[in-house]
């Protein structure tokens, strides 16, 4: 089976791309960097790319099915959109101009609900009400793909939550807390980060990558489906396994400042019960499992 990864060299790319061809698949991939371990890789960009020149080479690559990873964490309203919705709806258009069969899989967000109620996981059905930018273009690009599906597109979107693991970014807080730790350690200063009361649905960016490639293959997929560990824990619980894990002994104080955009989200956590039917999938890895990753990689 043939499957275009694009956005591999992203964090989540990164892992779908790595498992994909531990599981045999026919990986090809592409981005807008290069991507140098990557022996077949096209130079391609879902906010500026024509859905014809799309089409195009979609056509020509043949694949069974895309799993897209490609998208904007951070920027302004239209730089979010030029991915996040522009991009998508390109990348919907070039796969009804090209024909066939192709299953599309594509990567959302837990942005897209906005606050969840203490002690109420997230189902499917829950109404999203995202607050910020960020949340408001992942949604648009989940309500066009759901559009597409009832024109014929075989698609699905997987909202992850809050994933950790190698490859995580600055933007969201374990990369960002491993970096500040790093940075702490070194100097023998106070680790400084913003509160960390929130609740979040942290999942292993593994865990993620085998639920993608769960979807590829999967039948009878509903439009949207969560991907997280089933479990609400805080951030704070994440700092300690951070420091558990690094041997690290300096002590948190919680006075910098915290992300503007989860700032306004106290508590979060999925309800993950479609997807490990459907999919026949379930995370297999705990929060240890994930720091660990994250940092012996970073």
């Amino acid at each position: 089976m043939r499957v275009l990864v694009i956005g591999a060299g992203g964090f989540l790319g990164a892992h779908v791309r790595r498992a994909a061809l531990d599981a045999g698949f026919d990986v090809v991939t592409a981005g807008r960097s290069p991507l140098a371990s990557s022996p077949r890789h096209l130079r391609i960009d879902l906010g500026t790319v024509t859905a014809a020149a799309l089409a195009e080479l979609i056509a020509r690559l043949e694949p069974n099915a895309v799993v897209n990873c490609a998208g904007a964490i951070e920027g302004d309203e239209r730089t979010l959109a030029m991915t996040n919705v522009d991009g998508v709806t390109t990348l919907v258009r070039a796969l009804a101009l090209a024909g066939g069969r192709i299953r599309l899989v594509h990567l959302g967000s837990a942005a897209e609900y906005g606050p969840g109620l203490p002690g109420i996981p997230v189902t499917e059905s829950t109404p999203p009400q995202p607050i910020g930018d960020y949340g408001h273009t992942k949604l648009l690009g989940t309500r066009m793909i759901e559009r597409a599906r009832m024109d014929g597109l075989d698609g699905v979107v997987l909202r992850v939550f809050n994933p950790v693991g190698a490859g995580a970014g600055r933007s969201g807080l374990p990369g960002r807390a491993a970096a500040a730790l790093r940075v702490a350690v070194a100097n023998r200063e106070d680790l400084r980060l913003g509160p960390l009361d929130a609740v979040r649905d942290f999942v292993d960016a593994r865990d993620v990558a085998d639920a993608a490639l769960a979807a590829v293959t999967a039948e009878g997929l509903p439009p949207v489906l969560n991907i997280g560990s089933g479990r609400g824990l805080s951030c704070r619980d994440l700092v300690k396994e951070l420091l558990a894990i690094s041997g690290a002994s300096c002590a948190v104080r919680e006075d910098d400042g915290g992300s503007a955009r989860s700032a306004g989200v106290s508590w979060q956590q999925a309800d993950i019960t479609l997807a490990t039917t459907v999919l026949e999938w379930r995370p297999r890895r705990n929060l240890a499992n994930a720091v660990a990753d994250l940092w012996w990689s970073s």
